[in-house]
């Protein structure tokens, strides 16, 4: 029988959690992970009908890329939604696990995956920690330029944005890309550095797009929707160590940010 500490070592063989950012709370959010999985459903937010649709799957393993709980409770009392999710968790025997920024940080997570989704070769950490085998954003090479305004539609498509929002065009062709997932318009002087022609990322601030000038465009498809690739690193990870498991995925487009 499957333990779901058996599930979670493996997703922190792929993302230790020392990679994670000071500010984080990746991990055990609750719960008990001495106890037998009946199933894994994955997601990029824990919400009240994610926690919903886990019970009504027999899943008692959520595995989110956002943590449920950042900050610490003086009291438990289902004030907020994250409190109510918490709350029912306990009372179904869910456990709720996260992999944030270490997942962000690692070889094959986040940046690695949206680089292998644009067709990115010859890839290489965009900021790499000191040991160089992990960091943030990925750097790397189309196999053929495209023009920049078809490249940005092919995006917009590929990651299903409302809207690929970006700077003045350069005029010139999209051959080297750099990428961050989520909030990564901090590498933009790296992805500059390093000679890339676009840079692309969940969210920026408006001088952001003034800064960059011509050195490079930037390109920004939303927070969602640039990490929502987490659940088939997921999916596939799990599959592959357990191929006879029940990996499930919410049917729930958590994304906050509307477009009309």
């Amino acid at each position: 029988m499957i333990q779901i500490k058996d599930i979670l070592n493996e997703l922190e063989a792929l993302a230790p959690l020392p990679l994670q950012e000071g500010f984080d709370n990746a991990g055990v959010q609750v719960g008990d992970v001495n106890q037998a999985a009946t199933g894994a459903f994955v997601c990029l937010d824990v919400t009240e009908i994610v926690v919903d649709e886990a019970i009504a799957k027999g899943c008692n393993l959520i595995i989110s890329h956002h943590p449920l709980a950042f900050k610490p409770f003086k009291s438990l009392t289902g004030r907020t939604y994250i409190e109510r999710c918490l709350m029912k968790a306990c009372k179904h025997d869910l456990v709720i696990y996260s992999a944030h920024t270490n997942l962000d940080n690692a070889v094959g997570g986040v940046n690695f995956k949206l680089a292998e989704l644009i067709g990115l070769q010859n890839v290489r950490i965009l900021s790499p920690h000191e040991d160089e085998y992990a960091g943030s954003g990925i750097v790397g090479d189309l196999l053929e330029s495209e023009e920049a305004e078809s490249f940005l539609l092919r995006i917009k498509k590929l990651l299903k944005a409302g809207c690929i929002k970006h700077s003045s065009l350069t005029g010139k062709p999209i051959r080297r890309v750099a990428v961050c997932g989520g909030s990564g318009a901090f590498l933009i002087p790296e992805a500059i550095a390093l000679g890339a022609d676009v840079f692309i990322t969940g969210e920026a601030r408006y001088n952001d797009y003034y800064d960059v000038e011509d050195k490079i465009l930037l390109a920004v498809a939303g927070h969602y929707e640039t990490e929502i690739c987490t659940k088939d690193i997921f999916s596939t990870l799990i599959s592959k160590k357990f191929p006879t498991f029940a990996v499930h995925f919410t049917n729930v487009n958590s994304n906050p940010v509307k477009y009309l």
